[in-house]
């Protein structure tokens, strides 16, 4: 998972889209009130405390330490705490664990361990709700750096995972989920300001520009924006081409009896 360093703060006053879209995603928990609820990759609890109004038992994990101390401070009644999507841990399993755009973060790699993982921590019958980027995620925008680092003599490296529905299902079959359902699509998303793009690019893409001269960046951010304007400003505002997929998958109990057959 890239090794971000997130402004809690900036995140909070910019970029609130991203909880705001996820509280559509809390509709697929099935659970009844009570059960106990992961949020997996919480940020700053903004869907944490969602899921706690909804009457649910519910813990925050995520793996920014800046983030886990915004969510602390702004909802001191939840319990939150540091972990990682491939090794976090829990106490007691879980009935459900929910992510909201965390998964792209994993590298395609370890993406089946964290699949593991997450159903290791899930009671037998718990659900895995989730939601992230799907294959032709920001596009535009990726496509547009790459060609900005290629004529600056960089490389743009692709550090996010946006599967489609039929690569992502049988990683979560292997894992010895049942899946109930499943959604690729588009999802437009308009940004802050008139720098919306700029300021987009420089919270989310952060690694690909890791070791490259400051005024470097700026350079090739401007030249990117400059080349997308007449694509992603539309209205007098910047949209950024999202594509969500989503998924509803249950810890299937009998899993054991397959592999044994």
């Amino acid at each position: 998972m890239p090794n971000i360093n997130w402004s809690a703060a900036n995140y909070k006053e910019n970029f609130s889209f991203v909880p705001a879209y996820g509280e559509a995603v809390l509709d697929l928990l099935t659970k009844p009130k009570e059960s106990y609820i992961v949020d997996l990759g919480c940020g700053n609890g903004t869907l944490t405390k969602k899921i706690f109004d909804r009457g649910y038992h519910v813990i925050g994990i995520d793996d920014s330490p800046q983030m886990i101390t915004q969510a602390k401070a702004d909802y001191p009644n939840i319990e939150f705490a540091a972990g990682n999507a491939l090794n976090f841990s829990l106490e007691r399993k879980a009935d459900a664990i929910f992510s909201n755009a965390v998964f792209h973060w994993i590298d395609k790699a370890k993406q089946q361990e964290m699949l593991y993982n997450i159903y290791n921590q899930l009671n037998e019958g718990g659900e895995l709700v989730c939601e992230f980027g799907g294959a032709g995620c920001a596009e535009h925008v990726h496509r547009t750096l790459e060609q900005c680092f290629l004529e600056h003599g960089f490389e743009y490296k692709r550090v996010f995972y946006f599967p489609t529905i039929g690569q992502y299902s049988p990683m979560l079959e292997q894992a010895g989920f049942r899946i109930e359902y499943a959604a690729l699509f588009d999802r437009p998303t308009v940004q802050q300001g008139v720098n919306g793009l700029a300021d987009w690019i420089k919270m989310f893409v952060q690694k690909p520009f890791e070791g490259i001269d400051e005024n470097i960046q700026n350079e090739i951010i401007c030249d990117a924006v400059n080349r997308l304007k007449n694509v992603l400003y539309i209205n007098k505002e910047w949209i950024v081409d999202y594509v969500r997929i989503r998924f509803r998958a249950v810890k299937n109990k009998d899993k054991d009896l397959d592999i044994n057959k």
